[in-house]
């Protein structure tokens, strides 16, 4: 994870590592994030935008607040069984 200019393409320049996440997990079953939480929130506080996989995981560890789920409980229940709104 990488704090980088919105100008900057994507594999580009960038200013500041905060952090790696390793999703493959181990043989243990362990998924490996390392965050420098203090620098996470210092370019969050200068207007630092995160992307959606990035802001989750943020959430998960309470740098941010947890994104609200994307569940609709409407789409659960079969389209026979719905009731028409």
């Amino acid at each position: 994870m990488v704090a980088a200019d919105s100008r900057a393409p994507r594999d580009g320049k960038f200013l500041e590592i905060v952090g790696t996440y390793n999703p493959i997990a181990t043989k243990e079953g362990i998924k490996e994030i390392r965050l420098k939480t203090d620098r996470l929130k210092y370019w969050l506080g200068v207007g630092a935008q995160p992307s959606d996989r990035v802001s989750w995981i943020l959430g998960k560890f309470g740098v941010l607040p947890p994104p609200p789920p994307r569940v609709s409980l409407q789409k659960m229940i079969p389209k026979k069984d719905r009731e028409d709104e």
